[in-house]
């Protein structure tokens, strides 16, 4: 799969578009990708995307072959506004200290929605990974590129000195990110954030078995 194809580009050979063609686009976008999240991909139709972005059905159609072709966007949006946020919290991380910042900023994130909601690309990957394999591809590609970056900064801790040499990173980063998604999971049906901690905490405390340092790995 191309990275055009899988990460929701428009279609091929369109012109340019206008600032106004461009703000259209992404008001229809926007307002999908929260329809999406709230009640699901397959309930969302068209005439409600179009009257939550107040937009008619023949600008949808300047823009989208079709409802497929807005989904795939629509993972775009939630996979860049997600991976940015994970970027900005942990691109740093080269400690404990910095990795426990990085939880407690997760563990907020879900209680300012009372662990509602779970977690966007999640949520989409759940619905869509089993009936449409480009969706699928896309998704896997997106968390694919979520653990690298958890991988990155376990790599850093172990560049510092704080983790073993011999870590696997990228199974460390796996371990973690599941943690992050079957936290999502866990708080979403129980309306209690604190599972999301109670999750993270279990992971980040296997993670500091591998620490060098003899007092951090009793304080896991």
């Amino acid at each position: 799969m191309s990275s055009q194809g899988g990460r929701g580009a428009g279609k091929l050979g369109k012109p340019r578009l206008t600032s106004r063609g461009a703000a259209t686009r992404n008001r229809i976008v926007l307002a999908a990708a929260e329809l999406m999240h709230v009640k699901g991909v397959a309930t969302t139709t068209i005439d409600e995307v179009l009257a939550a972005s107040a937009t008619s059905k023949s600008q949808f159609y300047q823009h989208f072959d079709d409802k497929s072709e807005l989904v795939y966007v629509v993972i775009t949006l939630r996979a860049d506004e997600i991976l940015s946020w994970q970027r900005l919290r942990l691109e740093k991380v080269d400690s404990l200290r910095g990795l426990h910042q990085w939880r407690d900023a997760m563990v907020q994130r879900c209680v300012l929605r009372r662990g509602l909601w779970g977690c966007e690309l999640g949520s989409l990957a759940a619905e869509l990974s089993d009936t449409d394999d480009r969706a699928r591809a896309s998704l896997a590609e997106h968390f694919a590129d979520w653990r690298s970056i958890i991988a990155s900064a376990l790599l850093r801790m172990r560049d510092k000195g704080v983790l073993r040499s011999d870590i696997d990173a990228p199974a460390l980063a796996t371990g973690l990110l599941a943690a992050v998604e079957g936290g999502y999971l866990l708080s979403q049906t129980a309306h209690d954030p604190r599972l999301m901690q109670t999750s993270l905490n279990a992971a980040i405390a296997h993670i500091m078995s591998f620490a060098t340092d003899s007092d951090e790995r009793a304080s896991r």
